[in-house]
């Protein structure tokens, strides 16, 4: 492995270290986030459970993962249809990622080490998340429990740290009760 390939690897960017850069008048060039929708399928208050997946560990999530991740959970959940379930992003990229690019080149006979604690170019946004953080929030109604459940495991696998699934019954007020009769 060259040292280019290693420096361009997403696990160099999991964990937290020092203050965060998120604004991008002192960073010109960062890139505008990845992901497509914070929101899909259809807001309703007469779901029934509410999943969330919960960070339990300190890291940070680019956003390529977190698009990755809301892909994978509404894949699993387009079978149901779009108005049987509303799934929400809860975190925003906002932390801005740089990286202080080395050259690599086939007549490198030495590895160069560059600069210590350069600025680097940015490269790419990520969320910093804390342990019990809610990353993504899961309408559905009871019949579709158990597809839920498969949905929030398949985009679990694409994050980069362990997660769990809380699930919740939501309950109906009896205002909403006396206005559905």
């Amino acid at each position: 492995m060259t040292l280019c390939e290693f420096r361009l690897q997403g696990k160099n960017y999991r964990l937290t270290s020092g203050m965060p850069l998120t604004s991008k008048v002192y960073a010109p060039g960062a890139p505008n986030s990845k992901i497509a929708r914070f929101s899909t399928g259809q807001a309703s208050p007469d779901y029934d459970y509410m999943l969330q997946l919960v960070s339990t560990e300190k890291v940070q999530i680019r956003h390529n993962a977190l698009e990755a991740s809301r892909v994978a959970a509404n894949k699993k959940l387009t079978p149901i249809g779009e108005t049987a379930y509303f799934l929400r992003v809860k975190v925003y990229p906002h932390v801005i990622l740089r990286e202080n690019k080395m050259i690599a080149t086939a007549g490198a006979d030495r590895l160069q080490e560059g600069m210590r604690k350069a600025w680097g170019k940015p490269i790419g946004l990520a969320a910093r998340v804390m342990p019990g953080s809610v990353i993504l929030e899961l309408y559905v109604k009871k019949e579709n429990l158990e597809r839920a459940k498969e949905a929030m495991k398949s985009a679990s696998t694409k994050l980069p740290m362990p997660t769990h699934i809380v699930i919740e019954p939501l309950q109906k007020n009896e205002q909403q009760m006396a206005a559905a009769i």
